[in-house]
């Protein structure tokens, strides 16, 4: 039997295969307010959870264009993005979605004056960046604010991934955090529940939905800390859950069932001023037995 032989090339190109190339530059101007997509240059551990939702533009050639503030606030701002990605094939019409970026302020900059309250029963991994806190250096600073942008990327991350309505969490670069925008396509920020004048049976599938979020966080062993009708927004008819750096064990920390009371009275005073039964002492008596 004659020994096989490898087939030899003509040197002809399949014409079944086709490859396109797309160089990626950098935006003509780019600037503080246009930038290549951040996604890909972070960690894979500061990426948002699999499954990705449908709406994220993942695209390396994307190109990230901030479109104004969306909110001002003690410790961080929130701007809006939009991330884009061109393409030149008619099969791919140009991705696009907004997202919101907070954006942390070093201690120096800060208005956030409680950060004992919640960062009992954390801790610090490097002894270098805990005399850097105790010190209060520049880059203590700069390692404090990263501490609050991880706290709340963390809480996000674990929150999204137990079920609790929280906007998805989109990376983690430093002391900036891309996440979900909740609004409309053109822009306009989901209002805060306590901007809204919800009645009826909105309100009390509001009421509903907020006593979910409660004890979401509680089986976590959380409480959120801060909790009331400014820190969560109304969707459409979605509640969803905001500002969570300051989330703490309610074990560890040793004011975490006070935290947690007092979350839960916040959010029952504000429902049962608007006439509908809120029992905030029921609420934290089922919330605490899932957190301890």
């Amino acid at each position: 039997m004659p020994a096989a032989h490898p087939p030899t090339s003509t040197g002809d190109v399949d014409p079944s295969f086709t490859f396109h190339y797309v160089q990626l530059d950098l935006p003509e101007e780019a600037g503080p307010d246009r930038r290549p997509t951040t996604y890909w240059d972070v960690e894979r551990g500061m990426r948002g959870p699999e499954p990705r939702p449908d709406w994220l533009v993942v695209d390396a050639g994307a190109v990230d264009t901030e479109l104004g503030v969306l909110k001002t606030g003690k410790e961080a701002d929130v701007f809006l993005l939009e991330r884009a990605a061109e393409t030149p094939y008619a099969a791919r019409p140009r991705e696009s979605c907004l997202l919101a970026a907070k954006r942390y302020r070093d201690a120096q900059h800060r208005a956030f004056h409680r950060d004992s309250l919640y960062v009992e029963g954390r801790g610090v991994r490097r002894s270098r960046d805990q005399r850097a806190l105790a010190r209060r250096s520049d880059y203590g600073r700069q390692v404090a604010a990263g501490q609050w942008a991880q706290a709340e990327w963390v809480a996000l991350r674990t929150a999204w991934e137990a079920g609790v309505p929280v906007p998805y969490p989109v990376s983690l670069q430093g002391t900036e955090l891309l996440m979900e925008f909740a609004g409309t396509p053109d822009g306009t920020a989901a209002p805060r529940l306590a901007q809204t004048r919800a009645e009826g049976e909105l309100l009390a599938h509001c009421w509903e939905q907020v006593v979910q979020i409660v004890l979401g966080m509680a089986a976590l062993g959380w409480a959120h800390g801060d909790l009331s009708a400014y820190n969560l927004l109304l969707h459409g008819e979605v509640v969803l859950a905001i500002d969570l750096p300051q989330v703490v064990d309610v074990v560890a920390n040793p004011q975490g069932p006070q935290l947690l009371h007092r979350d839960c009275a916040n959010v029952a005073a504000w429902f049962a001023a608007r006439g509908l039964e809120a029992d905030g002492d029921a609420l934290f008596a089922e919330a605490v037995g899932l957190a301890l």
